[in-house]
């Protein structure tokens, strides 16, 4: 056990939360232990008492008090993944600068790991170093078989910035869908409050419930094939687990592909089975501008417009 340390923030870690410096430099202090030290003041940033989620910045001076390490756990298996996997990833990269990497995510990629998956895409964060000793850091998600525009930073002060512009609606995303059915109203708002509960074996699924919490959806239809199928732009504005696929599901009529809302209406004999959810642009303010992205449309829903007769582009 080691005696009390005053350690400088480096440049790379301008901008971390205190709790995850704690995570990067000292994996084995318990997190129950410095919840509690900085209860205490043990913990302090410049001699002042905090927070666990209190920013940092370059040359502040972190208290750290000794401590109990925690006990050794028994270390993954490192996941591996096939070179053609690790060319996808590359190939899917569509801009990058000093802060950010931006990715049109494919099909199938868990963004995080969980319960059955063997890869995801924070596994393969590596493969998007470019020069830089450390990871890139997701700053939002996209379901596993929802495609597009993917956003990661490079740096931590980065990721604390974009996570704030997120936040605080500071950003527009605009998807694309392919429904199994066509809207009553060519253009409207869904807001209703959704909540996450468990259907057992460690699976989870959004309702509508008045206990859940505010979402809202604008919609617009752009094209139409008779009353089976259209194609429909989603721009939500709130950002709640599953929010496009509960909203459309709910409305009556669920995103093409999408089993786990919309059951055997989700599917079509005359489509292929993927989910038709595709995060088409994401707009975000950087530097005094705005830096605008778009992801082409993945083959099976490029497939699927052209069997329609649906236009590609906006």
């Amino acid at each position: 056990m080691a005696g009390v340390q005053n350690i400088a923030v480096s440049r790379e870690d301008n901008g971390i939360r205190l709790d995850r410096w704690f995570k990067r430099h000292f994996p084995d202090f318990p997190h129950i232990t410095m919840e509690k030290s900085l209860r205490k003041g043990d913990i302090r940033v410049d001699k002042k008492r905090v927070k666990s989620n209190a920013r940092l910045e370059e040359g502040q001076m972190v208290r750290v008090p000794p401590y109990k390490p925690r006990p050794a756990t028994k270390l993954k298996k490192p996941v591996s993944w096939t070179k053609d996997q690790e060319n996808q990833l590359l190939n899917s990269v569509i801009f990058k600068n000093a802060d950010v990497v931006v990715i049109n995510k494919p099909e199938g990629l868990s963004v995080q790991g969980g319960t059955g998956i063997k890869l995801s895409l924070d596994d393969m964060l590596d493969c998007l170093k470019f020069g830089n000793e450390e990871r890139p850091k997701l700053v939002h998600r996209l379901d596993k078989d929802t495609t597009g525009v993917l956003l990661l930073a490079r740096r931590p002060a980065a990721a604390a910035n974009m996570a704030e512009l997120f936040r605080h609606k500071q950003t527009e995303k605009i998807y694309w869908a392919v429904l199994a059915g066509v809207p009553k109203e060519k253009e409207g708002r869904i807001s209703n409050k959704l909540l996450k509960g468990s259907v057992g074996a460690g699976k989870e699924k959004v309702q509508s419930d008045e206990d859940g919490k505010q979402a809202t959806t604008h919609f617009r239809v752009i094209a139409a094939a008779g009353k089976e199928f259209s194609l429909i732009e989603l721009i939500p504005i709130t950002g709640r687990t599953h929010q496009l696929r509960v909203h459309m599901a709910e409305a009556g009529t669920p995103i093409l592909g999408d089993g786990k809302y919309g059951g055997k209406s989700a599917f079509s004999d005359y489509t292929n089975k993927k989910m038709h959810l595709h995060a088409r642009k994401l707009t975000i303010p950087y530097d005094d501008k705005l830096l605008k992205f778009e992801a082409e449309l993945p083959e099976h829903f490029l497939a699927t417009l052209k069997l329609l007769g649906f236009p590609t582009k906006y």
